[in-house]
């Protein structure tokens, strides 16, 4: 696929090369796979830095993508 294309290209310029990469991308398994570290932003704001399982843990970043869950919720 495409998007296995591209993580392969980045992953293979970044480690060839030695160099940071600032990737802004909104495919978040492509954005997991090759990121060592990830600033989360949510209206131009910053609401998270951190590692891939940080992100995918932190309650800001969960309650802006995927909104607040009703304490009555399950």
């Amino acid at each position: 696929s495409e998007t296995a294309e591209l993580m392969a290209n980045i992953v293979k310029i970044r480690d060839t090369f030695g160099i940071a990469i600032m990737l802004i991308e909104h495919d978040m398994s492509l954005v997991m796979n090759i990121c060592e570290g990830i600033c989360v932003l949510n209206f131009g704001k910053v609401i998270a830095k951190g590692t891939a399982e940080e992100i995918q843990n932190n309650e800001a970043v969960i309650e802006a993508y995927l909104g607040k869950q009703d304490k009555g919720e399950n």
